[in-house]
């Protein structure tokens, strides 16, 4: 099989997701110097940035953070794009795996019990064959020890696309509800929480309402993209 992906590569080199430039023997999915080019959050201690203070007022988080910033013409925009539509799991294995050092470096998740996705509606995932949180999700779970959990939070409604829409449109448009299928395993938990792209955070806001009717639950939050 290796000499076979060996001749494959040798006619059809893989590219740079970022500047479609092709991609040396030891580079993966994005070349080094766009690696030095994305544009990353600084999350300081994980307790007070950007994504903590996007929920203040609304649901209380016990740390958050994001790992790049989302233009609508920029590098994470393609990464994303990959990730989201065109079911290129590899992405989310390699964000997974580079922002979870981060976070293991941190030393400020060592004592999550589960992590979650913000869930898909079932007819949406079943169209789309995939869950784009699924690769990063469970990369994050082998970096960090934490167990990765679908189906425990489900979506239960879902709304038209959110692509185009600006910042109060969003709200007024957000008609999602989730559901726990299983409050008692959540009891005295402490869960992580994560998503693609955050902007307005209310499709996280309306995840964490359903998810405090555990009892005695802590929530974190990371997402792959902030936007500013």
């Amino acid at each position: 099989m290796k000499i076979v992906q060996h001749l494959f590569n040798l006619f059809y080199p893989p590219t740079c997701i970022c500047c479609e430039q092709n991609l040396l023997d030891l580079e993966n999915i994005v070349c080094i110097e766009c690696r030095a080019d994305l544009p990353f959050v600084e999350n300081a201690d994980f307790i007070t940035n950007q994504l903590t203070q996007t929920f203040e007022g609304r649901v209380l988080l016990e740390k958050g953070g994001s790992f790049l910033y989302y233009h609508p013409s920029g590098k994470t925009k393609k990464l994303i794009h990959e990730l989201k539509y065109k079911n290129n799991q590899e992405v989310g294995v390699f964000l997974g795996r580079w922002f979870g050092e981060r976070l293991l470096q941190s030393s400020k998740f060592m004592e999550l019990d589960y992590i979650l996705p913000v869930p898909l509606h079932i007819k949406k995932q079943q169209k789309r064959g995939y869950n784009q949180l699924t690769k990063f999700g469970e990369s994050l779970s082998t970096i960090l020890d934490t167990k990765y959990l679908e189906n425990v939070l489900i979506r239960s409604s879902t709304t038209k696309t959110q692509t185009f829409k600006n910042r109060v449109e969003r709200f007024k448009n957000l008609m999602t509800n989730f559901s726990i299928t299983n409050t008692a395993l959540l009891k005295n938990k402490h869960i992580l929480l994560i998503d693609d792209v955050v902007t307005t955070g209310a499709t996280l806001e309306a995840c964490c309402k359903e998810l405090l009717k555990a009892e005695n639950i802590k929530i974190s939050i990371v997402t792959i993209a902030l936007t500013e």
